[in-house]
């Protein structure tokens, strides 16, 4: 009997890890809420638990926006927050709990400071430290941010770009403040100047650090000690034929099986103005985009593994961001956040170390490090934010099996009303400026309108109806976040009563 129930477990957990592998390959983003943020920008998101309440973060210029993310994934605003001389970007967010205390880490990259708020109960912050740049530190330009724990005490880890930099260590007190362990200055070796990713991995006690190089090209590993200090291990470099690590930008990692594995994406330097003193390097030879992925040996010390490379299938260009979204012992999903193919991009990484392509969305908007993955229950979300400084959005989205639409199209439906001061040439112009769309936005296919006829004496006050039609939901994403599409709401806003939107997928005719 004990055999039959043994053998009957192995069926049982076999068939799950069949259906999750099914599931996997077949994921979507679906976008769920949008909300508008205080600061400039969004440039960097990241999410924490508090009290059962979901937790955003959304760091740009100026401020910090804090949102509570419910089941369905909808955002509610909840406050923000000024950033140390009302500068920013705020860089490298991180969230975590020191001895019992929620705190947030903000890197104000113009600042040249590191802010501690202590996160209260409802998720609002109240700044607890500020960390300043000096002559031993390489906080000029902060980028990134990593908390690590060790047995007694935990520490934050600190990258820096452009002027000064390096890596750094503090030591993180119960109250938030943070006294310096250990720099260590930027050289020809070791791979730290424009740390914009880092990762850690434990291995039989010992605790591994790896960063990225912006400007270095190349990737760095470092062991980190219970006090705090740290040496480097080993160093990869770019090169010209299978590593892509030009403008080594993203960094995360998973462990799959007894494999520990550490995953870099890049954006590439020939996507920057190189006539400016900003690449450091402007000698590169541009072979391609793609995700790299590296194998961890028992030392610690990265091993090239693996790459995949982008092509007329993938989003891949302009990495700057990579979450898992899920692991088991089998595969991890991760979601790649592009600036330069403004997309999503799903991936799956099995247990041998291999990538391969799921589903992509284009989302509308470049994406430049503000990307978080998020768990409530048994459901996985993203939350995106854009470096636009016209579009001033968070936007959350779901992980779900991709639907068919094939032979389909979508239609949105805009049913409006005007409040009654509005004039007769102001309404004409709206109409007109809405109907101009098409040829403001490729991705539409048509659009319609018309003034409502109906005598049934239940149209709500909505006079006008606009029926747009796209292709498909990349379509519909990059109108909704177009300058155009913008720019009308913003334009036609002040004389709109109300608005009744609906979208559905018909057969194409």
């Amino acid at each position: 009997m004990k055999i039959i129930k043994y053998f009957a477990l192995i069926i049982i957990l076999a068939l799950s890890q069949f259906s999750l592998a099914q599931n996997s390959d077949d994921s979507m983003l679906y976008r769920k809420d949008f909300k508008s943020i205080s600061g400039k920008n969004t440039v960097s998101v990241t999410s924490y638990v508090k009290n059962g309440i979901h937790l955003v973060y959304a760091g740009g210029v100026g401020n910090v926006d804090v949102y509570s993310l419910n089941k369905d994934g909808i955002l509610t605003p909840i406050s923000n927050h000024e950033l140390y001389k009302g500068t920013g970007p705020s860089r490298g967010m991180v969230a975590d709990n020191i001895n019992g205390t929620d705190f947030l880490f903000v890197a104000n990259k113009h600042g040249n400071v590191i802010e501690t708020f202590k996160i209260l109960d409802n998720g609002s912050l109240d700044r607890v430290s500020l960390v300043e740049d000096t002559n031993e530190t390489h906080l000029g330009t902060a980028i990134t941010l990593q908390v690590i724990h060790m047995k007694k005490a935990s520490y934050l880890f600190i990258g820096g770009l452009e002027e000064t930099p390096g890596l750094s260590s503090f030591k993180i007190q119960n109250d938030g403040k943070l006294t310096h362990v250990q720099s260590m200055k930027d050289d020809e070796t070791i791979h730290t100047d424009g740390i914009i990713g880092m990762f850690t991995h434990k291995i039989k006690g010992k605790t591994f650090l790896y960063t990225g190089g912006f400007q270095d090209n190349g990737v760095s590993s470092f062991r980190v000690y219970d006090d705090g200090t740290f040496k480097n291990i080993n160093n990869i470099d770019d090169n010209n034929t299978d590593r892509y690590l030009t403008g080594a930008y993203p960094v995360t990692g998973v462990t799959l099986g007894e494999n520990k594995y550490v995953i870099v994406g890049h954006r590439h330097h020939k996507y920057y103005d190189t006539t400016t003193n900003f690449i450091k390097r402007k000698k590169f030879t541009y072979h391609g985009d793609g995700v790299s992925v590296f194998k961890v040996n028992k030392k610690g010390a990265l091993v090239p593994h693996f790459v995949l490379k982008d092509d007329e299938t993938t989003k891949l260009q302009g990495q700057t961001r990579i979450e898992i979204v899920s692991s088991d012992n089998n595969e991890a999903v991760l979601a790649v956040g592009t600036r330069d193919d403004a997309s999503i991009q799903l991936l799956k990484l099995n247990e041998a170390g291999i990538l391969s392509p799921i589903n992509y969305l284009e989302t509308g908007f470049s994406i430049y490090y503000g990307l978080r993955s998020h768990k409530i229950g048994d459901d996985n979300f993203l939350i995106a934010g854009s470096f636009r400084f016209d579009l001033g959005k968070i936007v959350s989205y779901k992980i779900a099996p991709k639907i068919n639409r094939e032979g389909k199209v979508l239609r949105h439906i805009v049913n409006l009303k005007y409040k009654e001061e509005a004039t007769e040439a102001q309404i004409n112009e709206a109409v007109e400026t809405f109907v101009n769309l098409k040829n403001e936005i490729p991705e539409i296919v048509n659009i319609e309108w018309g003034v409502n006829d109906s005598e049934e004496g239940h149209s709500e006050g909505f006079t006008h109806t606009f029926t747009i039609t796209f292709n498909d939901e990349h379509a519909r994403e990059i109108y909704l976040f177009h300058k155009a599409h913008l720019d009308l709401i913003s334009k036609v806003g002040p004389i709109i009563g109300g608005a009744f939107i609906m979208d559905y997928w018909t057969k194409v005719n």
